[in-house]
């Protein structure tokens, strides 16, 4: 069973900086990719990075030039991923949410991933 555990949210002014980490367990196998995901009430979860097995690397159009991913997956199960996050905006506020392995090419579907996170809050004010 796929277990995630985000850390890493806060609360910052518009223009600053946070990191956020996903550390997966409970599994032997590489996941061909992790992502970030984000919903804010009254939205529906969004697509936000991934990052694939092999180093590819993609983005939402919102975050482009301003979040970067980055990430380890290992063959014995250690899977972990990062966002750094900068230039934050109020719109970025939101719950975050890691996600792990892949069915299907479209990452920034939600219903191709196995396995999410409880989400760890990003608020960030202006």
């Amino acid at each position: 069973q796929i277990q995630l555990v985000e850390s890493g949210g806060g609360s910052v002014q518009a223009g600053g900086s946070l990191r956020l980490s996903c550390t997966a367990s409970g599994v032997t196998f590489r996941y061909n990719a992790m992502a970030w995901f984000r919903q804010a009430p009254g939205n529906q979860r969004e697509g936000v990075e991934a990052f694939y097995n092999g180093g590819d690397t993609f983005y939402g159009d919102s975050v482009k030039g301003r979040f970067t991913i980055s990430g380890t997956l290992g063959a014995n199960g250690e899977n972990t991923v990062w966002l750094q996050m900068n230039s934050l905006k109020p719109e970025d506020t939101a719950m975050y949410y890691c996600a792990a392995h892949l069915h299907g090419s479209t990452w920034y579907s939600s219903d191709l991933w196995s396995g999410w996170g409880q989400g760890t809050q990003v608020t960030v004010s202006s």
